[in-house]
């Protein structure tokens, strides 16, 4: 169940991305043709999702590579340092993007020896690879998660963790679809996700495509439908995983964690290794996005809150590691002690294009 949704492409006219602050009610594609296009595209959420981000960063820096205008490599490197940082600046928490800032800079400096032209070519080629390494990623967790999901029954997810938030197939959604794909029989639930509405806008959208059985909940019935035995299994994705198994997720994740824990309902992450950083100790050291305060004051152009009432608007919460049963990853899935469970997996060759 390979899903057809294209959310970033290369292409020779630029980066192509669906725009997902427009659905579900209008599928339009962007084209950004410079590397600052792409940077605001990611910091507007035309793109979003952890792995997504990573893959539009790396092509992001690719296209500004390709085209700089200058005629030595030396004059390059400073460029290049520009569009770096400036990817840099986009969206403070999730670790893809920099995990994907620095291998291009790796491969970068691979090649800073051989002529510019060769240099632009290989640099665009290699953004290519992390796009596809990415799919090839989603599509091993999705193997390695769906033996843990029941057999039949409700799985929750919370914000979107699919096709939209990767270069495709999805995390916590590709381990959904390749469940699914094995003949179990789930029901979806999907949080609505205040105050973006991933869930509602797009994980819906997304496994309605699909032909996926799935219903919205608005983010405060997650309990009730815990309580009602309507939910077997929590699966979500993760935009950073610190090396002791906290989690940083969308906001209202940490909610569902021990509402989860409470139930006796496990709590699974589905996230590619690019999103486990391991110089990161703990959660409390993820730095967490704030984002617009009108997110949560307006809803399609209308005022709903007071004028000049205060307002918080993290993007993301920390869940401890002890409410998390299990981190599926591409490399294998880790279970606590996750400070052992991580680096064990570091070990491991991961998947490549």
């Amino acid at each position: 169940m390979q899903s057809v949704i294209k959310t970033v492409e290369w292409t020779d006219e630029g980066v192509v991305f669906i725009d997902q602050t427009k659905l579900p009610t209008e599928e339009l594609y962007v084209t950004c043709r410079t590397y600052e296009e792409v940077a605001v595209a990611i910091k507007d959420m035309i793109v979003r999702g952890a792995p997504a981000i990573g893959v539009a960063a790396a092509m992001g820096i690719a296209l500004g590579v390709r085209d700089a205008k200058v005629s030595t490599v030396t004059e390059l490197r400073q460029v290049f340092g520009a569009i770096c940082r400036t990817m840099g600046e986009t969206r403070p928490t999730a670790v893809n993007l920099f995990w994907a800032i620095r291998r291009m800079q790796r491969k970068f400096e691979d090649l800073s020896n051989m002529p510019l032209a060769v240099l632009k070519t290989e640099m665009v080629l290699e953004a290519k690879r992390i796009h596809l390494e990415d799919i090839a990623a989603n599509q091993a967790m999705g193997r390695f998660g769906a033996v843990l999901m029941p057999s039949e029954g409700g799985v929750l997810t919370h914000c979107n963790a699919g096709a939209l938030a990767t270069a495709g197939y999805g995390t916590a959604l590709g381990v959904i679809r390749a469940a699914v794909e094995s003949g179990k029989n789930i029901h979806v639930f999907a949080d609505e996700t205040r105050p973006f509405l991933q869930g509602s806008r797009l994980t819906a959208w997304e496994l309605m495509k699909d032909g996926i059985d799935t219903t919205v909940i608005s983010d405060n019935m997650a309990g009730a439908m815990m309580a009602q035995g309507k939910i077997k299994a929590v699966v979500v994705g993760a935009d950073r995983i610190a090396a002791n198994g906290d989690v940083a997720n969308k906001i209202g994740t940490y909610t569902v964690a021990v509402l989860a824990k409470e139930h006796g309902i496990p709590f699974y992450v589905a996230a590619p290794w690019s999103t486990i950083d391991l110089e990161t100790a703990d959660g409390s050291q993820i730095p967490i996005e704030q984002r617009n305060p009108r997110e949560v004051t307006h809803m399609a152009g209308k005022q709903l809150t007071p004028d000049n009432v205060h307002i918080e608007n993290p993007a993301f919460d920390v869940t401890p590691s002890r409410y998390v049963t299990g981190i599926i990853t591409d490399r294998g899935v880790a279970k606590a002690p996750y400070n052992e469970s991580l680096r064990k997996l570091a070990q491991i060759e991961t998947v490549s294009a």
